[in-house]
C-alpha cells in the first residue's frame, strides 16, 4: 500500500506500507546502551518494578513520579548540542508562528518533567506508556500544541534518533489506524492548522508543522495510552512517519492546548477534571506534569489569574499581564501599554516576549539597578541587554509579574537572566510585536495551574518541591 501526504509546497511525500520487510526501522537512530538508570525507555511497563519505585501517591489520589535531568548521570548525552545562539533563532520563529491565523476555527495522572534532551532545544520532556503491552516513551510537552503523536516504525521517511526504541504499531494488540470517514480526522484542521490527507485504504493522513521548521507526518491512529498506573483506551494521537526538526532526542510531543484531540481533553473524562498543572525545573532539579485534580498541601499558596479569551488562537492559554516591578517598583507605564498584546502561556518557548513599551522599561530598569555592579556586554542573538559575568553573581534586582485578578509571579535571578556562555549573561525577555508570550524559562520552579474548567490560571512559588 502506498500512502501520499501533500507536504508544504502541495507536493505529494509517498509513504510505503508498513508490510515492507526490506526497509530499515529509522536509518541513522543510534542503538544506546540501556543503563539501569534510562531503562525505562525501552522496557515493557509491567517489567519495570525500579521505575514504579519512583512513583508515589499525592493526596488527591493521582500518580506523582520522578525524573532525572538528561544531563545528570542517569542520562545518556545529546548526539549533537545546538549552540545557544541557534536555539534563539529558533525560538524566535515559534514566536512569530502564534501569529498565523487560525484556519478554522477525582483522581489524577502524574507524569515527571525535565528540560529537553539536548542542551539548545529548550523543551521539556515528560514521559508516557502506549501500546499493549505498554513501553515507556519520553515525549516533550507542549501547551502550545494540540496533536500527541510520536515516531512510528518503520520511519518510511525519516526518524530524528531517539532514546530507547520506536514505537511499533505491530507489538501492540490494541493499535488501530483511524479511518478518514471519523470525527477525529475532521478535526485534525483545528488541532494542527493543517488538512487531514486520506490513503487510497481510507485511513486518516495527519501534518503536524511547527514554527521553528519542525514537522511530523504520519497515520492518525489510536492505541492505549499509559500514564503512572492509569490507562486510557482508545487514545488517539499521530503514528509519525516522517519527523525531522528539533525534538531533542525524545519520542514525539504531547499537546495540552484546549482542542478535543489534545492529550487534555481526551483524558479529562475518566479523570473527572478538565485541568493539568506542571513545574518546569531546572537543571539541577525535577519537576512534574500532573493530569486531573492536583490538592496538596500547595493548593493554599495557588493564586489565580483569568484566561483571557482572543481571537489569535482557541486553543491556546492567555492571560492579561497587569503590572512589572523590577525590586519592588513598578514600571512607570500605563495599564494599557501592558493590556496592548494578548499574552500567551506557553511551554515551548525560551524566552519571554512583551509588548515593546514593557520590555524598554524593564530593560532601563534592570540596567539601572546593575549600574556598578556589572559592565554591559555585547547583544546575544535576539537578546540585547546582556552584562558580563553571571546571573547568580550580579545581585539581579527581582522581578515581578502581576497578572489580573491580583495573581503574581516573583522571579529570582535564574528566571530573569539567563547564561548564554561562561562569562555572558542576558536578560531573558525581548520585545514582541503582535503577542506577548510567557516563556519556559521565565516559568521554571513555578508550579502553574490551568484549571481550563473554570477558565483560570494559578501561580505558586517553588513549586517543583
Amino acid at each position: 500500500m502506498d500512502l501520499f501526504i501533500p507536504g508544504p509546497n502541495a507536493a505529494l511525500k509517498p509513504f510505503l506500507s508498513s508490510g515492507n520487510k526490506s526497509l530499515e526501522i529509522c536509518p541513522g537512530v543510534d542503538s544506546p546502551i540501556i543503563t539501569q538508570c534510562e531503562m525505562g525507555y525501552a522496557l515493557p511497563l509491567m517489567l519495570l518494578g525500579a521505575w514504579e519505585g519512583h512513583h508515589h501517591l499525592n493526596s488527591s489520589g493521582g500518580l506523582h513520579l520522578t525524573l532525572h535531568h538528561p544531563q545528570g548521570p542517569c542520562s545518556s548525552p545529546p548526539p549533537s548540542p545546538l549552540p545557544f545562539s541557534t536555539v534563539l533563532l529558533h525560538d524566535a520563529a515559534r514566536a512569530r508562528s502564534f501569529l498565523r491565523p487560525r484556519r478554522s476555527a477525582a483522581s489524577a495522572a502524574s507524569s515527571p518533567l525535565t528540560p529537553g534532551a539536548s542542551l539548545g532545544v529548550g523543551n521539556y520532556v515528560a514521559r508516557i506508556g502506549l501500546g499493549s503491552p505498554a513501553t515507556s516513551y519520553s515525549m516533550v510537552v507542549d501547551t502550545g500544541s494540540s496533536l500527541t503523536w510520536l515516531q512510528c516504525s518503520p520511519c518510511v521517511v525519516s526518524c530524528h534518533p531517539q532514546l530507547g526504541p520506536v514505537f511499533d504499531p505491530a507489538a501492540s494488540a490494541t493499535y488501530r489506524r483511524v479511518p478518514c470517514s471519523a470525527s477525529q480526522c475532521s478535526a485534525l484542521r483545528s488541532a494542527t492548522l493543517n488538512p487531514a490527507a486520506c490513503s487510497p485504504s481510507g485511513h486518516c493522513i495527519y501534518q503536524a508543522t511547527y514554527g521553528d521548521s519542525s514537522f511530523s507526518l504520519g497515520l492518525l491512529s489510536a492505541d492505549t495510552l499509559s500514564l503512572a498506573r492509569r490507562t486510557f483506551p482508545g487514545f488517539v494521537y499521530g503514528c509519525g512517519q516522517d519527523n525531522e526538526g528539533l525534538f531533542g532526542r525524545s519520542a514525539g510531543l504531547i499537546g495540552l492546548a484546549r482542542n478535543n484531540l489534545s492529550m487534555l481533553y481526551q483524558v479529562a473524562p475518566k479523570l473527572g477534571s478538565l485541568s493539568f498543572s506542571y513545574c518546569l525545573p531546572t537543571p539541577k532539579s525535577t519537576g512534574f506534569l500532573s493530569l486531573g485534580p492536583y490538592a496538596d498541601v500547595a493548593a493554599s499558596r495557588v493564586s489565580y489569574t483569568p484566561m483571557a479569551p482572543s481571537d489569535l488562537d482557541p486553543t491556546l492559554y492567555f492571560v492579561r499581564l497587569a503590572r512589572v516591578a523590577v525590586a519592588g517598583t513598578p514600571l512607570d507605564l500605563a495599564p494599557e501599554e501592558y493590556a496592548a498584546l494578548p499574552t500567551i502561556l506557553d511551554t515551548g518557548t525560551v524566552i519571554t516576549r512583551l509588548p515593546r513599551g514593557a520590555y524598554a522599561a524593564l530593560s532601563k530598569a534592570v540596567a539601572a539597578a546593575l549600574k556598578g555592579r556589572a559592565r554591559p556586554a555585547p547583544a546575544y542573538a535576539i537578546l540585547d541587554t546582556c552584562f558580563r559575568g553571571r546571573a547568580g553573581a550580579l545581585g539581579v534586582p527581582e522581578v515581578e509579574l502581576a497578572f489580573e485578578g491580583g495573581a503574581t509571579m516573583r522571579l529570582p535571578a535564574e528566571n530573569v537572566m539567563v547564561d548564554v556562555d561562561s562569562r555572558t549573561t542576558c536578560l531573558a525577555f525581548a520585545p514582541a510585536s503582535r503577542v506577548a508570550i510567557i516563556g519556559n524559562r521565565l516559568q521554571q520552579t513555578f508550579r502553574l495551574v490551568f484549571d481550563v474548567a473554570r477558565s483560570r490560571i494559578g501561580f505558586a512559588a517553588a513549586g517543583c518541591g
